[in-house]
């Protein structure tokens, strides 16, 4: 008999320990449990090494804590730059390091947004935590074949979700276009955190010229902060400089 490695993720203990209790008492199931997301990673990391691997992660829509890395996928208290890490957070971590492994993300009511994200992270299914144990069973079997499953319910609001989030995407990425190679290498530092004097200094510009290109990249965006920048550059895919290599030439590139 195929045993089907399951890990909950959940910082609720006794809701945590009695799904465990139930999955484990199916023939074909090994169920294990941490209660946080770097706890999470450590056990995928460990089994991983040990040739232990899990299938499927069971993750808490609401997981607390932070988890260091990851990009917050939900900021959840509004002005928190960098936001609070959640169960959908998780996901996108997970997915980086752990491709293989299939996510259904447990939640606490129907949320098409939230559920969108889920699957915009790489989650293949969205669940409620009150749904029946053979229901569970059900999606578990079903993403290990590939699946995606949604509640009947969220179907279309998370269809609506997803198309408003392409449209966003692609209207970001015309917006990030229209910026000059130099503009573009600017945002690529802001979205990286760097301050204004840290860009000078990386790209070999005065800091009053950096002002000026940070000015330029705002306007051309249509946004009015260096956090609104950041975010739409994030959804239109642009990553961070990598600020663990060698610092940038000059190679002839004029400011």
């Amino acid at each position: 008999m195929v045993r089907i490695r399951v890990l909950v993720v959940d910082d609720h203990r006794i809701f945590a320990e009695s799904l465990a209790a139930a999955l484990a008492a199916e023939p074909d199931v090994d169920v294990f449990a941490a209660g946080s997301g770097p706890a999470a990673l450590r056990c995928l990391e460990r089994a991983a090494g040990e040739g232990r691997r899990y299938d499927v992660l069971l993750v808490d829509a609401d997981l607390g804590g932070r988890l260091p890395g990851a990009r917050p996928a939900v900021p959840v208290q509004e002005g928190d730059e960098e936001g609070l890490v959640d169960g959908i957070s998780l996901v996108t971590g997970v997915r980086a390091a752990h491709p293989a492994v299939r996510i259904v993300v447990l939640a606490e009511k129907d949320d098409p947004r939230r559920a969108a994200l889920a699957l915009q992270a790489g989650a293949s299914g969205w669940v409620a935590k009150d749904c029946s144990l053979s229901r569970l069973l059900t999606v578990i079997r079903g993403v290990l074949r590939d699946e995606t499953h949604l509640p009947p319910a969220l179907l279309t609001g998370v269809l609506k979700e997803l198309t408003a989030a392409r449209k966003h995407r692609t209207e970001s990425e015309r917006l990030v276009e229209s910026l000059t190679p130099r503009e573009r290498e600017v945002l690529r530092c802001m979205v990286a955190g760097l301050g204004r004097k840290a860009v000078a200094e990386r790209l070999f510009l005065s800091p009053h010229t950096v002002r000026t290109h940070m000015q330029n990249v705002l306007g051309k965006l249509g946004v009015h902060s260096t956090l609104a920048a950041v975010a739409l550059a994030r959804r239109a895919g642009v990553g961070p400089a990598d600020l663990t290599g060698d610092v940038v030439e000059r190679s002839g590139q004029l400011a």
